[in-house]
């Protein structure tokens, strides 16, 4: 694992003054989105369709560090969108990493030399450099040729400052365990911290919606993955358990509340992957969101997914709770033969709503009775 020994201290405080303080749902990382403007137009993207009014919206500095102060999360993931188009992202960055929090900075890569500057090594700051494979695979899954060879670049200049450096890898329908093997073993060659690897999500918004995994090809992807990586240096930035999850070894529910998402719209319900609704407040979205209506066996847009935003909290509260179970997962490495944990069953689950529309036909009312608000760029 590729998780700093102070990180996991902090976190690991974190969780344990919840559970002394008797709270059953609180966040361990928060998904902040100051702006779904992006400069790629991925296939599998459900985050950059919106009328160009609202991608010309962004959170402000402040609004930012009171999402972060009300979350209280440990951990803040910067997304989009594309966050380096934020003329104010290195100031985001600042206020959250003076807080004490530790960020993932998540990009594409395509500004990080331009912008790399507005930016000094931090042991609370990572880039997190989305690449979905070797340079074919990742060109494919970004709908341009040249991004990998440009991300490559800029994670080695990021390294050669002294900025930790993580990738984030999301794997859909087709990936060949062979060529993500080679691609581990490539990565972690230039000087690579971690990896966070996940299965694609089919977001509603997303053109493309036939390349993404069902449970049972996850499962399987993943195990043939980690079979080819026995006794590779590969170094991943999440909880052993989560790793075992993918390949099928652990029966484990959605914990949406661990990932909570803030952007344009508000606080997004119930997950960074479903919008089907915001709070105004992370408390409403806390106290008022039905939690129980959503996950896999609940619902059936959740039927699928095994995504870490969803499932990397549940490992990680396993992990406390059971700190010998995931030991052994990390020293003898996950299993890849014999029978898969128990399924959840999927025949009580609700049929899927489709509002997603709505938020955006409210905040497009909203704009047209609105001055003109400064382009984010």
């Amino acid at each position: 694992m590729s998780v700093p020994l102070h990180q996991i201290i902090r976190v690991g405080a974190y969780v344990a003054k919840q559970r002394l303080k008797g709270v059953d749902r609180y966040p361990l990382v928060l998904m902040l989105e100051p702006l779904f403007r992006c400069n790629l137009a991925c296939a599998g993207c459900g985050k950059i369709d919106y009328p160009d009014a609202i991608l010309n919206q962004r959170l402000s500095v402040e609004q930012c560090l009171e999402a972060v102060d009300e979350c209280g999360a440990p951990v803040v993931s910067i997304a989009g969108g594309e966050p380096l188009l934020h003329r104010e992202i290195d100031e985001i960055a600042r206020g959250i990493i003076a807080r004490k929090k530790f960020v993932y900075l998540c990009t594409n890569a395509l500004l990080m030399e331009k912008k790399i500057d507005l930016f000094e090594p931090n042991p609370y700051f990572v880039w997190s450099v989305h690449l979905d494979g070797d340079a074919e695979m990742h060109d494919r899954s970004v709908c341009q040729d040249g991004v990998y060879e440009r991300a490559a670049a800029a994670i080695k200049l990021a390294k050669s400052r002294g900025f930790r450096v993580n990738i984030n890898c999301t794997l859909f329908d087709g990936a060949e365990p062979e060529r993500v093997a080679k691609f581990f073993d490539e990565v972690m060659a230039i000087g690579l911290d971690g990896i966070t690897v996940s299965p694609g999500y089919a977001y509603e918004r997303a053109p493309d919606q036939a390349h993404f995994l069902n449970r049972r090809k996850t499962k399987q992807l993943f195990r043939n993955i980690f079979r080819l990586g026995r006794g590779h240096k590969w170094s991943f930035n999440q909880s052993s358990l989560f790793l075992d999850f993918l390949a099928g070894n652990q029966n484990y529910h959605c914990t949406p509340w661990g990932n909570p998402t803030r952007n344009y719209f508000g606080w997004q319900r119930p997950c960074y992957l479903l919008g089907e609704g915001y709070a105004k407040t992370f408390k409403a979205l806390m106290e008022e969101t039905d939690w129980d209506a959503y996950g896999t066996g609940n619902y059936e847009k959740c039927a699928d997914c095994m995504v870490h935003s969803g499932y990397e909290a549940t490992a990680v509260l396993d992990a406390v709770k059971h700190p010998l179970k995931a030991f052994g997962v990390a020293m003898r490495g996950v299993t890849t033969e014999g029978e898969w944990a128990e399924e959840i069953p999927l025949d009580k689950q609700r049929p899927a709503e489709y509002v997603f529309s709505r938020h955006v036909e409210e905040a497009m009312d909203r704009l047209k009775h609105q001055p003109l608000t400064r382009k984010a760029g």
